[in-house]
């Protein structure tokens, strides 16, 4: 496959690809990473809605509780897979959204902090454009903690943030709620309480707590409005390609929960 010219860095803007499993949703991501790395593709917005699911991180798979915690997703209904990028266990379930961003950057490895702020700024101005009160910061008790997580009035997390950085590019992975904190806060404290984790799920809040009635299509736009100010020109939509999947599919099977 040939490389991109210097000059092609419009963002690519892919939404809400389907995928029959949340495994190969995470090899989709992994793929683009991998095309991005390799330089055949540009700089990527991913935006996906999501079946229920739980995100396991590395750690959670090192952990004794592991087995049992795939247990007591599954009792509730949610597919467990690996994640892609760091972090603990995560909820994916028809009211949250994932914002994936894959980056080239020969620098990757030291730009690390400066993503981390990059993105959660963006999503914090987002969320502010529809009335939220987004500020960055970890939530005492929080699910997935994080310096970079944002959330509503220092009180409720909304998203958390988590990168995978290879050679020449990163993945920059968000997790956002929309609607439905209490299914999140359900299953989050039946996996972490697995984990052996202390969580408080009180702390797990989204954003119809506090703008009722708002839409998955006003969050995406707002998003991608934020997204477009933050990269300086507009976005390019594009479709899933047929090479892009059967790398995923290829990819697929380090995403499934052992």
């Amino acid at each position: 496959m040939a490389k991109l010219g210097p000059r092609m860095v419009t963002t690519q803007l892919l939404r809400s690809t389907e995928a029959a499993r949340p495994s190969l949703d995470m090899a989709i991501s992994a793929a683009l990473l991998r095309e991005v790395a390799d330089g055949v593709r540009g700089p990527v917005l991913r935006l996906q809605r999501h079946v229920p699911a739980v995100a396991f991180g590395r750690l959670d798979a090192l952990a004794p509780g592991y087995d049992d915690a795939l247990a007591a997703a599954r009792a509730l209904g949610y597919a467990p897979f690996e994640r892609l990028a760091g972090g603990r266990a995560a909820v994916y379930h028809e009211s949250v959204l994932t914002i994936g961003e894959v980056l080239p950057d020969e620098e990757a490895s030291i730009h690390i902090a400066q993503r981390y702020a990059s993105t959660a700024e963006t999503i914090a101005a987002g969320l502010r454009s529809l009335g939220v009160d987004a500020r960055i910061g970890a939530v005492a008790g929080e699910y997935c903690p994080g310096d970079f997580s944002v959330n509503a009035g220092g009180v409720r997390k909304l998203s958390g943030t988590a990168q995978r950085v290879v050679r020449g590019a990163a993945y920059v992975g968000t997790v956002l709620v929309v609607d439905e904190a209490a299914r999140v806060a359900e299953v989050v404290t039946a996996v972490y309480a697995a984990l052996g984790l202390d969580v408080d799920p009180d702390t797990s809040g989204a954003i119809a707590d506090d703008i009722a009635g708002i839409t998955l299509d006003a969050v995406e736009e707002a998003l991608i409005a934020a997204f477009t100010a933050r990269c300086g020109g507009p976005l390019e939509p594009v479709p899933l390609d047929a090479r892009t999947l059967d790398l995923a599919r290829a990819l697929e099977p380090r995403f499934l929960a052992r």
